[in-house]
This record gives structure tokens, C-alpha cells and sequence, in this order.
């Protein structure tokens, strides 16, 4: 994560020397499976275009939020290169360690430090994902998520402007009964999920985006309506009412982007 970031900041494009071809696509090994494509081309395109477009945003951003999940990392034995996807290629191509919490501090300290000096402002928001990761094992997930904890722990004490949300603690501590888990047992329920957001809500929105939150959720709910019969005079006037809901929140909300939605339902009345 260290390593993308610094690649944001830097606006470090990739070149098909950083490609590689497997199962007739070609991917990065840092990116997700999302970005891989059928020619290298495309690949490129694809990470090239999200990379500026997150270094337009690096400077401008009021938060940088953070999830970190596991301490362990990957290496490619070939080129001594991190890689964030490993894209279930053979275990035999990479090296796995645990890193230590001084190697994340020191990572994270070199980088928040540039990261400051180009926007005073910017403050960071740090989590640890409450996703056990069963492939290290039951033992090994507990001794990367405690290191990711004391790492946490460090840079907040270093800097004023990291701040951490407890997602982790309260999936443990709080949700610890089984309807708060998927069946795999591995990863959180969507009444977990629901309860997480509803802290981190409440912890660090505004009454005013609160109340967006709310509204908006109505004409989200309303917009995913199927209805059985989209011809009908009844769906166009269930439309209508959401075009005028959504112009009624623009108008209180004028720096809230609603333009796609609008454009969504003028397109349904229009067949």
C-alpha cells in the first residue's frame, strides 16, 4: 500500500515492462484482477488513467483513509519486487514474511511526512480490517493483526493527525455472536457490516451529512424499485416523484453530484 502510494504521489506510469501474461490476460502484480485486460494495452490504459486520477486528488483530499489488513507481504523471487496481488500464481514465485512493526512505522512515517509537506492539511484516518485471514492461520492471523494494532498505535502517538477507528475491536469485542459472521466465519455478516458503518457514522460524519445520508438512502432504495410493469402510467409518476426528490435535495445539497441519477431516471421515462 506504502509502495502504490508512493507511485500515486510520484505519478510513476506503468509500462508493459511491469506486465506480465497468465490465463490469456495480462496483469500488474499490484494491481487488482479488475485492471488486468486481454492486451497489454489495455491493461496500461486502465492503470494509467486511475493512477492520475488519484494523483489529481492526492493533493486536494481533507482525509486519507486507510484499512490495512495483514502484516504479511509478498516478494517475486525473480525481481525483488513487492507485489500487492499475487493473482494465484504458484506459491514457488514469491517470498512471505511478516513484517515487524518497525518496518510499517518506518514506511508509513517516510511517506506521511511528503504527504504533509505537500498538504498541511491532510489528516489520516487508520483502520485494521476485522477479516480473518485463514490462510495464515488462525495464530499467524492473530500475529499480523496485532502487529498492525501496535503499528497503529505508534504512528498516533507520532503524528497528532492520524487518527484510528476501532473496526477491528468492535468486530471482536462487541459482534461476537455468530449471526454477526458469513458462513464462512471469516468475514463479517451484512448486519455487521450495517453496525460498523452505523459507528463510523455517527463517530465521524456531520449532522448535515447525516441528513444527506438519509434522504439519499430513500432515493437509492426507490431507484433499485423493479417494477412489473416499467410502461405502466403508475411507474411514471413513481419516477417523476424521485426526479423531484432528487431536484429538492439538490437544491438544499448544491455541491452534492446528483447529475447521473437525474439522467437515469429521464432516461426510464423516455421508453
Amino acid at each position: 500500500m506504502v509502495e502504490a502510494l508512493w507511485q500515486i504521489r510520484s505519478r510513476q506510469h506503468y509500462t508493459a515492462d511491469d506486465l506480465f501474461r497468465a490465463g490469456g490476460q495480462w496483469h500488474s502484480w499490484m494491481h487488482h484482477s479488475a485492471f488486468s485486460a486481454a492486451t497489454p494495452e489495455t491493461c496500461l490504459s486502465l492503470i494509467n488513467r486511475r493512477l492520475e486520477r488519484a494523483a489529481d486528488s492526492l493533493p486536494r483530499l481533507d482525509w486519507l483513509v486507510i484499512t490495512w489488513g495483514t502484516a504479511y507481504a509478498y516478494w517475486l523471487k525473480e525481481q525483488e519486487l513487492v507485489v500487492g496481488n499475487c493473482h494465484k500464481q504458484p506459491e514457488s514465485l514469491f517470498v512471505r514474511r511478516l513484517l515487524t512493526v518497525d518496518e510499517i512505522v518506518t514506511e508509513w512515517d517516510c511517506l506521511l511526512t511528503e504527504l504533509r509537506r505537500e498538504n498541511p492539511d491532510l489528516k489520516i484516518l487508520l483502520t485494521v480490517s476485522p477479516i480473518r485471514h485463514a490462510k495464515d492461520g488462525m495464530h499467524g492471523n492473530q500475529v499480523s493483526k496485532s502487529t498492525l494494532l501496535l503499528a497503529v498505535d505508534e504512528l498516533c502517538r507520532r503524528w497528532p493527525e492520524c487518527h484510528y477507528f476501532p473496526s477491528y475491536e468492535i468486530m471482536m469485542d462487541e459482534l461476537r455472536d455468530y449471526r454477526f459472521y458469513a458462513d464462512d466465519m471469516l468475514h463479517p455478516s451484512p448486519m455487521a457490516v450495517d453496525y460498523l458503518w452505523e459507528c463510523f457514522s455517527d463517530c465521524y460524519f456531520s449532522r448535515e451529512t447525516l441528513q444527506i445520508m438519509k434522504e439519499w438512502d430513500g432515493i437509492r432504495k426507490a431507484m433499485e424499485h423493479k417494477p412489473f410493469q416499467p410502461q405502466s402510467e403508475a411507474y411514471r409518476d413513481f419516477l417523476t416523484q424521485i426526479v423531484l426528490k432528487i431536484d429538492r435535495m439538490k437544491e438544499k445539497f448544491p455541491y452534492f453530484d446528483v447529475q447521473k441519477e437525474i439522467e437515469q431516471c429521464q432516461a426510464r421515462l423516455k421508453r
